[in-house]
């Protein structure tokens, strides 16, 4: 059979089906589309998220004392209560220059991201546009060309192959309904995991100039702990410098010299281990600032003394770290965003409805059809309508992975309430330290000047020859113990002052109003990719504990 007759019987065939076809009803499409949208905002299963119950004190535990002040206020620049231009400058660098600071910054814009694909769930899952050109030659002995002899009017004595050109372009979209709330579910997620992200960046934010003032007080105690022991050397080898010559006038044996020696020798040992904790304190600084570990020489010129802390420390009511505190609000947004993907995984327990469609032109080389007859609108080719799919054999999987994400927010509820806990008794703990460390100090500072005098009068005493060199060993041990925890103590102070403005969440505060990615950063990541609105600033404040329902909020893109 001649391939232009083969080529002729599948047009004629063709076109008896398109002639057999009853004309296509366009107004039914659209109250199915109608229906889908209508039903896409009916129901949402799974459990919608409440605020758990926590436990909270009523009031901190040494509210009575007299350094304590419980009044409302605000932590954004707590580390001015030490009056210290260099540790103000210090923080102010590393909030600019932190690297693990910057990383949490890229994250939250990965997390509004990822909330971009969860709303893009929303609407039709699949658009494609496709488009081919192929050669087709069926095989001899595949039987497509006995059927077509079957159909023809024209003999043939020979299966001679059917070879032909093929050209399409079409338009195929998909949407699956979302009647059980599942993708409205994953946008709930997305969005709490997005401002769980921002509080994790507050966290990072709280540790970062609590950090870097821990550091610099480290450094500055250091330094202090350093001097005294080099003041108590030169001290020492005066003594020592007595014991010889009173033993070269025999006034004294070679047991005072002895004495005075392992003295000296040992307050000289005890440098080169602050001086390396020094230098550790400084790298660590150093890393915190963004910068490699250095000296700091510039960076720490100023004052070398222990930053000097208040008396008093201000702090709230225990009620307001449910809302100041940033690694609670993460805790609680985890459970929040957990809860909904219960909805999500709960969805798949009933069946998905879809509405599909699929809009395309074709056409072939056959017969008297041309490649170029695919733009002819009787080239059409037309399919849609709605689907079915539910997995009713996969129960017992689906069932058991609502079990596992119900037991996953379970969990994170537990952590949350668990977070409240930690962090009454963080701030419990620095204060009660913070406290008892002020009254050590001051009797340290006393036993110090004592510890002094004595010395003093046991070095005069022993040139004198009243006492044996005995008395001025036991003196100087004393003064430089003293001294040493003098020095210690102080710097607990700073330290325990710090601790409770870190456990009280304050610092994160300075980011209001500024971007959280720095801009260097923004134009690198433009230029490899296309980030829309995305790379505009996000704004975000903690929400009030009686308003848990405004936990999911969409973000302003």
């Amino acid at each position: 059979m001649p391939s232009s007759i083969i080529e002729g019987v599948g047009l004629s065939t063709a076109q008896g089906i398109e002639q057999n076809r009853p004309p296509m009803r366009r107004c039914k499409l659209f109250p199915l589309l109608f229906i889908g949208l209508f039903l896409s905002g009916c129901f949402k299963v799974g459990p919608d998220y409440k605020r758990p119950p926590v436990a909270v004190s009523e009031a901190w535990l040494d509210a009575s004392d007299q350094r304590v002040k419980v009044e409302a206020t605000q932590f954004r620049n707590w580390w001015r209560v030490f009056n210290d231009p260099v540790l103000d400058r210090l923080i102010d660098r590393a909030y600019k220059e932190n690297l693990s600071l910057r990383i949490a910054g890229v994250r939250v814009l990965e997390a509004r991201a990822q909330l971009g694909i969860a709303v893009g769930q929303l609407f039709p899952q699949t658009q494609q546009v496709s488009g081919s050109l192929q050669y087709n030659r069926p095989s001899e002995q595949s039987g497509q060309v006995v059927s077509l002899e079957s159909v023809s009017r024209f003999p043939s004595t020979s299966s001679p192959s059917v070879s032909y050109w093929q050209s399409q372009i079409g338009l195929g979209a998909n949407w699956e309904i979302d009647f059980w709330g599942k993708f409205r579910r994953a946008v709930e997620s997305g969005n709490a995991s997005w401002l769980a992200s921002i509080a994790n960046y507050d966290n990072a934010l709280v540790s970062l100039t609590a950090g870097a003032a821990n550091s610099y007080i480290q450094i500055r105690t250091l330094e202090k702990r350093i001097a005294i022991a080099r003041e108590n050397v030169e001290t020492q080898k005066e003594s020592l410098k007595i014991a010889e010559a009173r033993y070269q006038y025999g006034t004294a044996s070679q047991l005072d010299v002895d004495q005075a020696k392992t003295v000296l020798y040992n307050t000289e040992a005890s440098i080169p281990p602050l001086e390396a904790q020094l230098r550790q304190a400084k790298d660590a600084l150093s890393v915190l600032l963004g910068l490699p570990p250095s000296h700091l020489a510039d960076e720490l010129a100023g004052s070398s003394d222990i930053p000097v802390s208040p008396t008093q420390v201000i702090v709230g009511i225990p009620a307001d770290l449910l809302r100041r505190r940033p690694d609670i609000r993460n805790a609680e947004l985890q459970a929040a965003a957990q809860c909904a993907q219960i909805g999500v995984a709960k969805a798949d327990l009933y069946p998905a409805f879809s509405l599909t469609g699929s809009f395309g032109v074709l056409s072939t080389d056959i017969g008297k059809v041309s490649l170029s007859d695919m733009f002819k609108w009787s080239s059409r080719n037309i399919q849609a309508g709605p689907t079915l799919q539910w997995n009713i054999l996969n129960y017992g999987q689906i069932t058991n992975n609502v079990r596992v994400q119900d037991a996953r927010f379970q969990e994170l509820l537990m952590t949350y309430q668990n977070a409240v806990l930690t962090a009454q008794q963080e701030v419990e703990d620095n204060l009660i330290a913070f406290l008892k460390a002020q009254d050590q100090a001051g009797s340290l500072a006393q036993s110090a000047k004592a510890a002094r005098g004595a010395l003093d009068l046991a070095i005069q005493q022993y040139r004198e020859g009243i006492v044996d060199f005995t008395t001025v060993l036991v003196a100087q041990q004393s003064l430089l113990s003293v001294q040493d925890n003098l020095a210690t103590t102080l710097g607990n102070i700073g330290n325990n002052l710090v601790g409770v403005y870190k456990a009280l969440g304050g610092g994160w505060e300075i980011r209001e109003g500024e971007d959280l990615v720095p801009s260097e950063i923004k134009e690198e990541m433009a230029k490899r990719t296309n980030w829309g609105k995305l790379l505009a600033p996000a704004s975000y404040n903690p929400l009030p504990p009686e308003e848990p329902k405004s936990l999911i909020r969409l973000p302003d893109w």
